[in-house]
């Protein structure tokens, strides 16, 4: 009877322990369950503000050289890559006409001095000298006309970048025989956010960047401003001129263009903070408030180091959390870490 009393005590000793046991483990966990986060404090601050642009490099100029008219090409005079000054010879046509046009030129120029000479001496009437004026200046006229399209001149200093027909070849009035480009200083033209028009002046200075000279930095100035918003894209036109005096920028080249807008009041949060929600898009901060946290969409801005400039979503003195973000949900209860 003893041992029975025994073992019963026995038991209900190893019961009371299991269960008070289980309750103190119960409450181990419940703690364990609430994650330790750190914060940071956020505040307002004197941001710039730049824009990021890429263009493709275009010439000040481009001119297609051609004769009005069909005919035969006697001689291309330069070659692709020839730096060629205003007003230079480029090509010479037949000139077979030319020569027949200035001996007419010059027989209606006597027919017109014998007629004025006669006109002054009661010879001749005032429709007769009037006829021979008129003769005289369509027959200039047409010679002017005539030795444009026998000699072609470069409009423009600059460069020849395209050679399309051989000497003795027919131009067909299809594709021009040469082209030439000015490229000195050179144009990019962007698409600027609707958001900044207020802030884009002329003459604002920009920077630019190439792909293909690593390291290097130049300078172009804003020189024409579309005034008309693309009702599609809420973006407007900037063109943008740029110095390039040995030539160094070629027309078709890859440019980043960065415009310095001024500055602006803006939250700057750690990166550590801020949360890609996957498949979306959308970025996210969890703020702390009164002991749990709030799952808050913010819109980002320029990324500043290993910081962000935030636009929207949070206000001056929130408290984001920079840790253990893993952890946490909407509303959860947290514990802060000091």
């Amino acid at each position: 009877m003893k041992r029975i009393n025994k073992l019963g005590i026995l038991i209900m000793a190893l019961t009371i322990g299991l269960v008070s046991c289980g309750k103190s483990g119960k409450k181990q966990q419940l703690e364990e369950e609430i994650p330790n986060v750190r914060v940071q404090q956020v505040k307002l601050q004197d941001v710039e503000q730049t824009g990021q642009f890429t263009a493709t490099v275009q010439p000040e100029v481009k001119n297609n050289i051609s004769p009005s008219t069909p005919g035969r090409i006697r001689k291309i005079m330069v070659e692709v890559g020839t730096s060629v000054s205003k007003g230079q010879k480029l090509v010479q046509m037949d000139a077979a006409n030319l020569s027949n046009l200035e001996i007419q030129v010059e027989n209606y120029q006597r027919m017109y001095n014998r007629v004025a000479e006669l006109f002054s001496v009661g010879g001749a009437s005032q429709q007769e000298l009037d006829n021979a004026k008129l003769q005289l200046d369509i027959a200039k006229t047409n010679l002017q006309n005539l030795s444009e399209n026998t000699y072609l001149l470069s409009p423009t200093a600059g460069v020849v970048t395209a050679r399309n027909y051989d000497n003795g070849d027919i131009f067909n009035g299809q594709i021009p025989i040469l082209t030439v480009m000015q490229i000195n200083p050179v144009k990019l033209l962007i698409n600027v956010s609707e958001s900044n028009y207020a802030q884009v002046k002329i003459g604002m200075p920009v920077t630019i960047k190439f792909d293909i000279f690593e390291g290097e930095t130049f300078q172009g100035k804003i020189s024409l401003i579309y005034p008309t918003i693309d009702e599609r894209t809420r973006s407007f036109q900037v063109e943008i001129k740029m110095n390039n005096a040995n030539y160094k920028i070629r027309p078709g080249m890859f440019a980043r263009v960065e415009i310095n807008f001024g500055s602006a009041q803006r939250i700057i949060v750690p990166d550590m903070a801020v949360i890609k929600q996957s498949g979306s898009g959308e970025y996210f901060v969890y703020v702390y408030k009164d002991g749990s946290v709030i799952y808050q969409r913010v819109e980002l801005g320029n990324r500043l180091g290993k910081e962000y400039e935030i636009i929207s979503g949070l206000n001056d003195g929130d408290l984001v959390v920079v840790s253990s973000q893993s952890k946490l949900a909407d509303g959860k209860k947290v514990n802060l870490q000091k």
